[in-house]
């Protein structure tokens, strides 16, 4: 009770000697401390993962039985953690009461400000293991490491094309819906992807933020950048099944293959 009421009083008697965050629960504080520590004396039974928190164990062991005890009181979804639910409900009401102090960008959710934050300060915490690329999310490690197993998890159900990740095969769906819910607030074009759509307004801002390392040469797309490049490193990655002719930009194949469609109905 007297740990419950601290929630009303505002009270934190706990404190951290590293980094002084403060804890209403000195359970809470020995939880937090691990993660300076580094020690995880809480493993999964069935998959030998190992946590810092007894409570994340309970969580995690909801992958293995599905279980979802948290359910959305607007659209029903199902969520294994509470705080997951808690993320989730904002969607529904709006609220995005983290922001960032330097750019006032504002989340949802206190781990996507981290997440973002980095963008900022440049850290990216987490790599590969395979090829030691190093990423700002962990989840996006998750994603990257599918490249190198060739996992593609996500599967459209109406053409059975598959993705790595799961945003991409949203964005896929959307050519079967032809649903277009990104709109340029310049030119109200619409667009299935959101990022596709941000690379569009540029044409608007003029902004090129891709630069070529040996000529300067600017690019708005990261991908027309890398085609680009193919022009100074020689590689021509693509050819034509028809006449085994190469070419360093797979745009510059699909016109060239037809030439050899025009031949054939002639």
């Amino acid at each position: 009770m007297k740990v419950h009421q601290r929630i009303h009083t505002g009270e934190r008697p706990y404190s951290c000697d590293v980094c002084d965050r403060k804890f209403r629960d000195l359970r809470n504080l020995r939880g937090h401390q691990r993660v300076h520590t580094g020690e995880r004396p809480y493993c999964c039974e069935l998959c030998n993962k190992t946590f810092s928190n007894k409570g994340d164990v309970k969580v995690h062991q909801r992958v293995h039985t599905g279980e979802r005890p948290y359910s959305c009181d607007v659209c029903n979804r199902k969520f294994r953690d509470l705080r997951n639910l808690r993320g989730h409900q904002s969607v529904h009401t709006g609220e995005r009461p983290h922001r960032c102090e330097l750019c006032n960008k504002t989340f949802s959710k206190k781990g996507d400000l981290k997440v973002h934050q980095r963008v900022h300060t440049g850290e990216r915490p987490y790599s590969c293991d395979v090829c030691n690329k190093t990423f700002s999310a962990k989840s996006s490690v998750k994603v990257h490491q599918r490249l190198h197993t060739g996992e593609r998890p996500y599967n459209c159900d109406v053409c059975n094309k598959t993705f790595r990740d799961l945003g991409n095969l949203k964005g896929h769906q959307q050519i079967h819906t032809g649903e277009r819910p990104y709109s340029c607030d310049v030119c109200n074009k619409t667009f299935s992807n959101k990022g596709v759509m941000k690379v569009h307004q540029r044409i608007h801002t003029g902004e090129r933020p891709y630069n070529c390392d040996v000529c300067n040469k600017t690019f708005r797309d990261l991908g027309n950048l890398k085609g680009h490049q193919q022009v100074h490193t020689g590689v021509r990655p693509y050819s034509c099944d028809v006449c085994n002719k190469t070419f360093s930009h797979k745009s510059i194949v699909k016109k060239h293959q037809h030439l050899h469609a025009v031949c054939i109905n002639v």
